[in-house]
């Protein structure tokens, strides 16, 4: 197996590879043309060979540049190609909501997945998204992973920033045995937003509060979370997401109302303190029924994912 790095995704990429036991690792030459057109080669030849192409999609270009490599490792000969999508851009558009629109998530699913035969991603936005592909999909969870980091951290409460995280809190207060609820949001824009504590909710004076996100793009959640924490009397708390997309000032204003900040390495940002690697490398080794008990080169913490699941 070989695992190719999209410009998104080069340290994460690196990572899966060196979990899934040093498996052979590539960064693409990758160049502009004058008139603005992206030219990628890959080197060496991959007949007969899984390749494993992970790129994050935060813009156009990640796009293209997916297309050009997806081609490329097939030019190469490669027997099958596995397309790991950690952030999946595009699938908050996961319906029509106005006439005219496109179901933005559907149409670049559909062709990232034209010259692939499975991807696998991260904590899609919603549901939905997962039956707009055509291939099989294999969805990993940012949750293992912060759940990872917390347990070296003091932990009270967990809370979701609105009810529509709730399934994700819960999973983390699963795996660390601690309590969590969901706040009630009301939207006022795309930035601004009115939380409330649910009825009867717990007093978290004194205590260390974990917000759990799966995106933080412009903040505003998040900050009036803290802030909503803070005015209860909580002692300490720390932000976190999977996908770190952290827009305009959005870091700044989540720093100065919270005690710290940090993110998987789905998206490359400042604070991606926990890593993916072993959640995804443990979905490609279950899927090419591969024994990592094999391979002492494998992590411990490989070896624990393919455990769970």
């Amino acid at each position: 197996m070989h695992v190719l790095g999209g410009s998104a995704s080069t340290t994460l990429a690196e990572r899966v590879s060196r979990e899934l036991g040093n498996a052979p690792f590539a960064i693409p030459f990758r160049k502009r043309f004058p008139d603005g057109e992206l030219y990628v080669r890959v080197g060496g030849s991959f007949e007969g060979q899984d390749v494993v192409i992970v790129q994050s999609i935060r813009a156009d270009a990640d796009l293209v540049e997916l297309f050009l490599l997806q081609d490329a490792v097939r030019e190469s000969g490669a027997r099958r190609v596995w397309v790991v999508i950690p952030y999946f851009g595009y699938s908050r558009q996961d319906r029509r909501f106005f006439p005219g629109e496109p179901v933005s998530a559907r149409a670049i699913a559909r062709r990232a997945e034209l010259d692939a035969d499975a991807v696998i991603t991260v904590d899609l936005h919603s549901p939905l998204n997962r039956g707009i592909f055509q291939r099989p999909l294999h969805e990993a969870s940012g949750i293992p992973a912060i759940a990872r980091l917390l347990r070296e951290r003091p932990v009270d409460l967990l809370v979701s920033p609105d009810k529509g995280g709730v399934d994700r809190v819960r999973r983390m207060g699963e795996i660390l045995g601690k309590p969590w609820i969901g706040l009630e949001k009301k939207r006022i824009d795309s930035e601004r937003v009115e939380l409330y504590f649910p009825p009867g909710g717990p007093d978290v004076r004194g205590k260390h509060v974990i917000l759990v996100d799966d995106v933080i793009s412009t903040g505003g959640t998040i900050v009036e979370s803290a802030k909503l924490l803070r005015q209860r009397g909580a002692e300490a708390v720390v932000a976190t997401c999977t996908h770190g997309l952290f827009l305009k000032d959005a870091f700044e204003r989540i720093k100065a109302v919270t005690d710290d900040i940090f993110a998987t390495d789905t998206v490359e940002n400042p604070v991606e303190r926990a890593s993916v690697a072993p959640d995804i490398a443990a979905i490609l080794l279950r899927e090419l029924a591969i024994d990592p008990s094999t391979s002492a080169s494998v992590s411990p913490n490989l070896r624990a994912e393919v455990a769970r699941s």
